[in-house]
C-alpha cells in the first residue's frame, strides 16, 4: 500500500468516524476496506493519537490530537480546555452526558463529551457534524443569527432525522423565539429516537456566541420528574461560566 494511498484511506477512516464511535468490523463495512486494513490503519491513527479506543477491544472515536487540529480550524482553540471542568461538573450534578459543540457551516462539530456513572449511557457523539436545526445547540445559534442569515440558512432543505424534527419553517422559527426569550433550547426525539437533549450557548467577550453546552439522555429519564426549565436555566448558568476571550 503506497504511502498517499495510506493517507487516502486514513482520511477516509476518519471521515466515517465523524458521524459516531465504530469498531474495526463496522468501519471495514462503512469505507469498503478489509478489516485487516482498517486495524492497520487505526493502530497508526492511534499512534499519533488521531483515534483512541472507548474501550479495550471495543469501538475507536476521533481523538484529542484531530479534536485539537479541528478546533484550530473553527472559533475558538481553547475551548475545549475551558469548558472540560464545567462539562464534567453539570455532568456530576444532572447524572446526564454533557458536551460542547461549535458551528461549521450549517452543522454543529461536537468537540467534546463527558459521561457520568451511570448504567445506561449515551453514544460518544465526539468529533460528530449534526444539522443545526435539528439539535438544541444548533438551535441556540440560530436563534442568534442575523435575520438575513437566519433566512439563508433556512431556505435550504431541512432534514428530517425523526418524526419529531422540525422541518417546517414556521414551527422552526417560533421555536427559535422561544430560545431567544428564554436562553436555552430543548428537543425531544427531534434527531435520535429515544434521546432528549437541551443546550445553552457560550459567548465571548463581546456578547457572541461561539460554542454551546448540552445534556442529553434517555427521553424516560430527560428530562424526568425534574423541571424542564429550571434544567434549562442552570444549563444557562453553566454555559454562561465559561469564558473565552
Amino acid at each position: 500500500m503506497s504511502t498517499v494511498q495510506s493517507i487516502e484511506r486514513a482520511f477516509t477512516v476518519l471521515r466515517a468516524l465523524s458521524t459516531g464511535a465504530a469498531g474495526v468490523t463496522e468501519l471495514a463495512d462503512r469505507v469498503g476496506l478489509p478489516k485487516s486494513t482498517v486495524a492497520r490503519l487505526l493502530a497508526t491513527l492511534e499512534e499519533v493519537g488521531a483515534v483512541i479506543q472507548v474501550e479495550s477491544g471495543g469501538r475507536y472515536r476521533i481523538g484529542e490530537a484531530l479534536i485539537d487540529l479541528a478546533t484550530a480550524a473553527v472559533p475558538g482553540r481553547t475551548l475545549v480546555a475551558a469548558a472540560r471542568p464545567h462539562l464534567l461538573a453539570l455532568a456530576r450534578l444532572t447524572g446526564e452526558a454533557t458536551g460542547l459543540s461549535v458551528a461549521d457551516g450549517r452543522d454543529m462539530l461536537y468537540l467534546d463529551q463527558v459521561n457520568p456513572d451511570t448504567e445506561l449511557r449515551v453514544r460518544d457523539w465526539t468529533g460528530a457534524r449534526i444539522p443545526q436545526h435539528a439539535v438544541p445547540s444548533g438551535q441556540v445559534v440560530l436563534a442568534a443569527a442575523a435575520s438575513d442569515e437566519l433566512d439563508r440558512h433556512l431556505d435550504g432543505e431541512l432534514e428530517r432525522f425523526t418524526e419529531h424534527t422540525l422541518i417546517d419553517v414556521d414551527s422552526l422559527r417560533a421555536r427559535l423565539a422561544d430560545v431567544r426569550s428564554q436562553g436555552y433550547a430543548w428537543a425531544i426525539e427531534e434527531f435520535a429516537e429515544g434521546l432528549s437533549s437541551l443546550a445553552a450557548p457560550i459567548r465571548d467577550h463581546r456578547g457572541e456566541i461561539v460554542a454551546a453546552v448540552h445534556v442529553y439522555g434517555p427521553s424516560y429519564r430527560l428530562p424526568g420528574d425534574r423541571d424542564p426549565h429550571e434544567l434549562g436555566i442552570l444549563v444557562a448558568e453553566f454555559a454562561a461560566q465559561i469564558r473565552i476571550d
